[in-house]
Formats: C-alpha cells, sequence, structure tokens
C-alpha cells in the first residue's frame, strides 16, 4: 500500500503542513508506505492554453513545459491514494496546486484516454489560516478538480488556528483510516 502526501505550503513548519504529516504518520501507523511531496519545491509552471488552448495535452496526454509536472502525476499513478493538504487563499487552494491541477487535469481528460490517476481515492485537507471560512469554498474547488480527472474523495477536513490540535489528532486518524478503507476497496 502506497500513500502519497502532496504538501503545499511554502511553510514546512506551518499548519498546512503539520497537517499533512500528522496524516502521514497516520498512514504509516496503518502499514502504509508514505512518501511526502513539497509541491511549492517543484517546478511547476502555469498552463501555456497552446495551440488555441489545446496542445499536446490533447493529442497525447502529455504537456509541453518541461517541468516536475510527470514527475509528481507519475507518483500520484503509482500510489494506492492521495492526501492533499493545502493552504486556503482567499478561499481557494493555493497557487502551486491550482497550477498543478488546472495541467494536470487536461493531460489526464483532454488528451487519448491516457488517465493515470483515474479511480485513486484521495484525501484532501484544507488549512484555513484567520477565521477559516473559506475553507468550504476551497474544498469545494478542489472537489471539482478531483472530479475532473476521476478520483473518489474519501474525506475533506478543514482545519484552522483555533482548530489545530483537535485536528492534528483527527488528521492521524483520517490518515490512519484512510489506509485501512484504501486497502478495503482494492480488495473488492
Amino acid at each position: 500500500m502506497r500513500i502519497l502526501v502532496l504538501q503545499a505550503s511554502p511553510n514546512e513548519d506551518g499548519l498546512t503542513a503539520t497537517m499533512a504529516k500528522e496524516a502521514m504518520e497516520g498512514a504509516k501507523a496503518a502499514g502504509a508506505e508514505t512518501e511526502l511531496v513539497h509541491l511549492k519545491t517543484m517546478k511547476l509552471e502555469a498552463c501555456l492554453a497552446c495551440d488555441d488552448g489545446w496542445g499536446r495535452c490533447r493529442r497525447e496526454s502529455l504537456c509541453v513545459i518541461e517541468d516536475d509536472l510527470e514527475a509528481v502525476r507519475t507518483k500520484m499513478s503509482d500510489a494506492d491514494g492521495i492526501v492533499l493538504s493545502t493552504p486556503v487563499y482567499f478561499g481557494e487552494a493555493a497557487e502551486v496546486v491550482k497550477n498543478f491541477f488546472d495541467r494536470l487535469r487536461r493531460c489526464e481528460r483532454a488528451g487519448p484516454a491516457d488517465p493515470r490517476v483515474e479511480g485513486k481515492w484521495v484525501l484532501g485537507i484544507a488549512a484555513a489560516g484567520g477565521g477559516g471560512g473559506g475553507g468550504p469554498s476551497c474544498l469545494t474547488v478542489m472537489e471539482r478538480y478531483w472530479a475532473h480527472m476521476g478520483l473518489a474523495i474519501f474525506d475533506q477536513m478543514i482545519v484552522t488556528r483555533r482548530s489545530r490540535d483537535y485536528m492534528l489528532a483527527a488528521a492521524r486518524e483520517a490518515g490512519e483510516t484512510f489506509v485501512k478503507y484504501v486497502q478495503e476497496q482494492m480488495q473488492g
């Protein structure tokens, strides 16, 4: 069982990163092999909308931009489940997440049927600083991205600075339960 944890915050010690690490520890406790990818440290450019908006992604399910998109896509493909922990900015996911998923969904769905992440289970975590009011809208946007790529939602969590202490325990338990659930789904 392999779980890929995508963490999108530039602050590797902040709320978003801490939640990702707790979910990962829970997955490890359930026996999963885990890998943490800091999306902010990856080279992930914005979509160029080449060839009148549809380029190589439509023809070959690949992007013309030579950066880390394919490496992360391959990691997602090789995983049995994916955890995404993103900070909430203006009621949405971090820009690096949106750039990545804008391009990934084109390669996954617009091309000649080469979906690599379709059917993967996902656990989403929205870390909303401040009052946390943007958490629900962030997860709504993420749910749309996941649907475009055929990802199956296990759960979605919102954490704020006020709820941090008890949500850390919840993230660990969610990671553990996520692994068990995905294993059950894989068995039939």
